[in-house]
């Protein structure tokens, strides 16, 4: 039997609160939502303690222009899938792993690594070997117009959004590229645990200092390269219905797809790929009815866009390394590194 999850508009405003500033502390935050610090930090400890909200670090916009990523599309063997999924959570390249409902696909996979060689390794090594799995169907990245950070609970009121003034994801120009250094991957590493490691944390784990920590921290943000995110389980944001929907568009018409997809609050990713289809986005709605609303509107819009393929999710069971129950809590974590 499913468990009853109670939380109050109090917890749903402080995870709408920290999706737009993930590190703020618990002293600014009070004003804005008619608490004390204490209550906040209580609030927070026991969403983390019982997996319904996380604050972590994962790919920002520029990664698929520096690095490599994909989508994957996997069918299996008939009462494989289960078994398949559970060895994948163990691949570090496999960061989202998706069951999905009968369709063109049995599992989706969002895959992350630093460079083409090792993706190509990921795909021939590593995931083509695996007993049961009878087809792999790879969609590259070549743009990444939304991630899904920029997805919203739309709990806060506008004067708290206002009161908030934080920026929308994608909304400063990224910083020129940036090369790693070990400073950096510790950083990366720990965030990716715990995106509100307080600054001393942070420095002890990479051995320098607080004031270091901030620099480089911006200096990952501004460029791109990481974004923070804060997710939850389902039950916080509604029960969404998860659907990727793949289409081809001529390339003069793309970049209007993309600003299309993004401007709706329903849409959590948009990317351009190659394969045999160039288009890539992903929706949370409300429900299965919503899939052929959204998609007859879309193409009413976008008449030259060919929707070509439905991808509804059933479970998610990896989320960029954390691990998720059948209610979307966080239950454990494969912690990423695919920078």
């Amino acid at each position: 039997m499913r468990e009853t999850v109670t939380v109050s508009e109090l917890d749903l405003a402080l995870v709408n609160a920290l999706q737009l500033r993930p590190r703020a502390s618990w002293t600014e935050l009070a004003p804005l939502l008619g608490v004390t610090a204490g209550t906040l930090a209580r609030r927070w400890e026991r969403l983390t303690g019982e997996g319904l909200a996380w604050v972590y670090a994962a790919p920002g916009r520029e990664f698929s222009r520096t690095r490599c990523t994909a989508f994957v599309l996997l069918r299996c063997a008939p009462g494989s899938r289960a078994a398949i999924a559970e060895r994948l959570c163990a691949f570090e390249e496999a960061v989202t792993i998706e069951l999905t409902g009968p369709g063109s696909a049995d599992l989706l996979l969002d895959v992350l690594a630093p460079d083409l060689p090792a993706l190509a390794r990921f795909l021939t090594e590593r995931l083509e070997t695996l007993p049961g799995l009878v087809s792999v169907d790879c969609l590259f990245a070549t743009s990444l117009s939304v991630e899904g950070s920029r997805w919203r609970l739309r709990s806060l009121a506008p004067d708290q959004l206002t009161a908030l003034g934080a920026p929308g994801p994608g909304a400063r120009d990224a910083s020129p590229t940036v090369e790693l250094d070990a400073v950096d991957r510790a950083l990366l590493d720990a965030l990716v645990r715990d995106g509100r490691l307080g600054l001393a944390a942070l420095a002890e784990h990479a051995d320098s200092s607080p004031a270091t920590v901030r620099r480089r921290l911006r200096r990952l943000d501004d460029s791109g390269i990481l974004t923070l995110r804060c997710d939850m389980a389902a039950a916080l944001a509604g029960r969404p219905v998860p659907v990727s929907l793949l289409g081809q568009a001529p390339a003069r018409d793309t970049a209007a797809v993309h600003r299309t997809f993004a401007a709706l609050p329903e849409c959590r990713l948009v990317a351009g790929v190659t394969g045999r289809a160039n288009i890539f986005a992903t929706l949370w709605v409300h429900d299965l009815g919503d899939i052929q609303r959204w998609e007859t509107a879309l193409c009413a819009r976008l008449p030259t866009l060919t929707v070509t393929d439905r991808i509804v999710g059933l479970h998610t069971v990896k989320r960029m390394g954390h691990l998720l129950d059948e209610d979307g809590r966080r239950v454990g974590l494969r912690a990423i590194r695919p920078w």
